[in-house]
């Protein structure tokens, strides 16, 4: 499925339908020669849920940690996983994290097109810094879970971190990024302006809850990122900090996504 955001990129997005049966999608962002999903004969539940996924730096909806995550929160409702600019099949160049809030929102609307009625946002990495920043900035999301994110910007205090800035700061690294990693980025890798970090906006979400989730053994943030930002927050806000959990959607087990999947379903349902 293509997606065009409202800055004008296309963005490739998928949707994996979950166990409560959907009204028919809108036809409204459907590219020429693609077809609509047959409605359902079912009887509809009141409130249908959503989760979007944001992938981190370098990755896409196709990965299998991706697919992973997808397969656990479809037991819960329904996923829509999609690649953000610069990334994979879709176009553009990847921001690392400022304008990805466009791909974001682009992807929460095709969720409500499709007939859910509550979404929930959860990023990995990048990505969660991009779920932070919508959710405080764009709003109107159910609630937003935040895997190995970012407190604030331009951290190089571990040596995965000074690898992805040489990555996007040289011109070298923005090559083997763009050939070998399928990541193109965007501007050599500058902002301007700088963005508000996350931890600048957390404060915002609320009344969505926030679930910020960090492992003891993430080799790019410490777990003072994640005291960062979950200080930042205004309740209602959870912070779990997971013994052994590395970095991201590639190290997420399949139990600890479950469980964020059961977290969601708890804040919709209260």
């Amino acid at each position: 499925m293509r997606l065009i955001t409202s800055d004008g990129v296309a963005i490739d997005a998928h949707h994996d339908p979950g166990p409560a049966p959907l009204s028919p999608p809108s036809a409204g962002r459907l590219t020429s020669g693609e077809s609509v999903e047959p409605a359902r004969t079912e009887s509809v539940e009141p409130a249908r849920t959503a989760f979007v996924v944001a992938h981190g730096f370098t990755g896409t909806w196709r990965k299998p940690a991706t697919r992973r995550a997808a397969a656990v929160f479809a037991r819960y409702g329904g996923v829509v996983t999609f690649d953000f600019r610069g990334h994979g099949r879709s176009a553009g160049g990847s921001t690392v994290g400022a304008l990805e809030i466009h791909d974001l929102e682009a992807a929460v609307g095709w969720a409500r097109e499709l007939g859910y009625d509550k979404i929930v946002t959860v990023g990995f990495s990048m990505g969660a810094s991009v779920v932070v920043r919508h959710a405080a900035l764009v709003r109107g999301v159910a609630a937003a879970v935040a895997v190995s994110g970012p407190a604030r910007w331009y951290y190089r205090g571990t040596p995965p971190m000074r690898r992805v800035h040489l990555v996007i700061e040289n011109p070298v690294g923005r090559m083997v990024s763009r050939v070998f990693l399928r990541t193109r980025i965007a501007g050599g890798g500058a902002w301007d302006p700088v963005p508000e970090a996350p931890f600048e906006v957390s404060g915002r979400i609320a009344p969505a809850p926030l679930l910020v989730v960090h492992g003891d053994a993430d080799a790019y943030f410490p777990v003072e990122h994640a005291h960062q930002l979950y200080d930042a927050a205004e309740p209602p806000k959870e912070l779990w900090i997971e013994a052994g959990f590395g970095h991201a959607e590639n190290a997420a087990p399949p139990e600890l996504l479950d469980r964020v999947a059961q977290w969601a379903v708890k804040q919709l349902t209260a």
